[in-house]
């Protein structure tokens, strides 16, 4: 019995099961069938956001008590005028539909807005890409800031944090700095005038740059400065603009046209003066570099003059007259040397000569014995056929003369000897 009403049970259940396709598919009919999930819209805080490379956006809605998961698909992000980002309050326009394969219900969404502040965020999004296309944001138009300013203009409020921080930091980066400050209206519907007449006013005093800006808020608060008075009165300004509005995260139209952007009124002011102490060691730097350059230039030339110098006095008339007599006490001793040398050489060739003549003079043969026969004419007699019997002679010795007369003359033949030695007698003695 008992068996049997457990075998009842189970052919009842076998009855009512399903798939889980069927259950998923009869769901998606049960949300397809409800006209509000049809065309919806959630509030929510965007949670795990993530852009897929497909371009699909996944992401999730939350709220304190639940959350839903979302996605858009690439064919909708058409209207999508801002990037999604973690934290962002946003309104999703969409339906409410079953992925069969998951089981789970999604929110295909077809519109995002921010919440609250979406309005104001997409009239932002307008205006940008409208100066955008009329080419205001370019960079040709930027004008380069001064690296050193004499007179800086500020157009902000004269109360709170954002003008004290100006003043303090650019009186301690540069003390000599002049701050002119236009008490503006930064927020409320007098506001942009305000703005505008501070801007154009600090430009017909001829600052040499100008600090536009406020400190952070809402961005109901920094309104005035996504204005499109102000951004034109920011383009038209021949004094280069350096926009300072809010914070580092806060972004306005004036930030695109102004020609530098600083995330913070303090940061502005370090932008706008350049830090006097920088300038200093710079400058010291420079010096210290002309200085040695100066040196070395130094150097260089007095090695020039030098070396003038040492040719002025080796050009110089004196030098060259020094010169000059020194060169002729070397050829004068040069001289000496080679006459002495000669008159050694030649008195050397003269005692020799001299010798010889003494070998050859008559004297000295008279002093060996020879005698000297003139006739009576004074010729010299050196052959027996000369003479003739009867002749008077005159015979020359030594020491003294006598005179004779021939009486008889002999002739023979001269030895070979006698007439080689004659010839060479008078070859050098010239007799």
């Amino acid at each position: 019995m008992q068996f049997l009403q457990k075998f009842q049970s189970w052919v009842i259940d076998i009855r009512s099961v399903y798939t889980v396709a069927q259950i998923n598919s009869y769901i998606k009919n049960m949300f397809t069938q409800d006209y509000l999930l049809k065309n919806l819209f959630v509030k929510g805080e965007v949670s795990n956001c993530k852009y897929h490379t497909s371009g699909h956006i996944y992401f999730t809605l939350k709220d304190p008590k639940g959350t839903v998961s979302c996605v858009m698909f690439a064919g909708n992000r058409s209207g999508l005028s801002f990037r999604m980002s973690e934290g962002q309050q946003v309104i999703v326009g969409g339906t409410v539909d079953v992925y069969e394969r998951d089981g789970k219900y999604q929110l295909y969404a077809k519109q995002i807005l921010l919440d609250g502040n979406g309005q104001l965020y997409e009239k932002y999004e307008r205006l940008k890409r409208e100066l955008e296309e009329l080419g205001m944001f370019a960079p040709e138009y930027k004008q380069p800031i001064p690296k050193y300013s004499k007179t800086v203009g500020v157009v902000t409020a004269d109360t709170g944090a954002a003008v004290r921080d100006i003043i303090q930091i650019a009186h301690r980066r540069n003390p000599y700095v002049q701050i002119i400050l236009y008490p503006a209206i930064v927020q409320g519907q007098a506001a942009v005038p305000s703005i505008v007449n501070g801007i154009r006013g600090l430009e017909r005093l001829g600052v040499d740059v100008m600090i536009v800006g406020r400190g952070g808020g809402s961005i109901e608060d920094l309104w005035a400065f996504n204005e499109r008075e102000v951004a034109q009165a920011v383009f038209d300004c021949s004094v280069p603009v350096i926009s300072a509005v809010g914070h580092e995260t806060d972004t306005t139209i004036i930030d695109f046209v102004a020609d530098l952007r600083a995330p913070t009124p303090s940061a502005a002011a370090e932008l706008a003066v350049a830090d006097i102490r920088d300038t200093l060691r710079e400058l010291r730097s420079l010096q210290d570099t002309l200085d040695r350059l100066m040196r070395r230039r130094l150097e260089a030339k007095r090695m020039q003059l030098h070396q003038a110098e040492l040719q002025m006095k080796l050009f110089s008339p004196a030098n060259r007259i020094r010169e000059q007599k020194m060169l002729a006490l070397q050829i004068e001793e040069k001289l000496q040397e080679r006459m002495q040398r000669i008159l050694e050489n030649r008195k050397s060739r003269f005692m020799i000569c001299l010798e010889r003549l003494k070998g050859l003079s008559p004297l000295e043969k008279l002093s060996s014995g020879y005698s000297y026969v003139e006739d009576e004419r004074g010729r010299n007699i050196r052959s027996a056929a000369q003479v003739s019997v009867g002749d008077r002679l005159l015979i020359r010795l030594k020491d003294g003369q006598v005179e004779a007369e021939t009486r008889r003359v002999e002739q023979k033949e001269p030895l070979e000897s006698d007439l080689d030695n004659g010839t060479e007698q008078i070859e050098e003695g010239g007799l």
